[in-house]
């Protein structure tokens, strides 16, 4: 794709994580972030998911039959995790080479996913949306348009399906610890992984949610322990945070 801004889409961004591509699915690479927050985020998701449709959270498979999309898909970790857990998954993104890392990744778990490349916009225009559940999991703080792209996230998901973001909060601790600290201290990141200008303040999610006519219904902070890496669910929102919305 080029290196331009296309609706939603910042061709920079994308070839960003294009280039990552093959070591996506590396749990000692570039996204070993991601691999290490996957399960408590999914876990906050799923189990909302479940609840918003009457399913019990603790099931073997608690999103069957259920519809999700899952919005900047990559190579696919959100994705899988959904279809383990029973849900019809489509994979959205406009990285083409991630989205083969994703094919070939699912194929060799036995799992199938319909992944498609694209945009939300592009998506909406085709399909009509129709979603049980729509997930954009660090995304917005790469899009171009943000009210525009939460726009089409509510366009996709059904009538009363929620739609859940995970992004970064703009604050000093955020750009020490998830810019300073994990790119260029750290390493955990790529460096220019992140423009901390883009990151995105909880009001200003809301507001932008709001005029795309959702509401957020659920907020929750995603935390990392320093001393064993592992991920939690809290209420601190100050660097990494969880938003659930919906219509109404």
């Amino acid at each position: 794709m080029a290196q331009a801004e296309s609706g939603t889409a910042i061709g920079a961004e994308i070839a960003k994580f294009d280039r990552l591509a093959a070591e996506w699915w590396d749990t000692r690479g570039p996204m070993q972030p991601l691999h290490a927050m996957n399960p408590a985020r999914m876990g906050w998701i799923i189990a909302r998911i479940a609840r918003r449709h009457g399913r019990d959270p603790a099931a073997a498979r608690p999103l069957e039959g259920l519809t999700v999309l899952d919005v900047g898909c990559g190579a696919g970790l959100a994705s899988e995790t959904l279809a383990k857990a029973g849900a019809a998954v489509t994979g959205l993104d406009a990285a083409g080479s991630a989205l083969e890392a994703a094919r070939a990744h699912a194929a060799t778990g036995g799992l199938s996913i319909n992944y498609r490349e694209g945009r939300p916009e592009d998506l909406l225009a085709t399909s009509g949306g129709g979603f049980d559940a729509v997930l954009a999991l660090e995304v917005i703080e790469h899009v171009a348009d943000r009210e525009g792209f939460c726009r089409h996230l509510a366009g996709l998901a059904r009538p009363g399906g929620p739609v859940f973001l995970s992004t970064l909060n703009r604050t000093p601790r955020s750009w020490l610890m998830a810019k300073f600290g994990a790119e260029y201290l750290l390493r955990l990141l790529p460096v220019g992984t992140h423009d901390w200008r883009m990151f995105v303040r909880p009001a200003e999610l809301g507001a932008e949610l709001r005029q795309a006519g959702l509401r957020v219904v659920d907020i929750a902070g995603l935390s990392m322990d320093p001393l064993t890496g592992r991920w939690s669910i809290g209420r601190d929102v100050g660097v990494n945070y969880l938003v659930m919305a919906a219509a109404g």
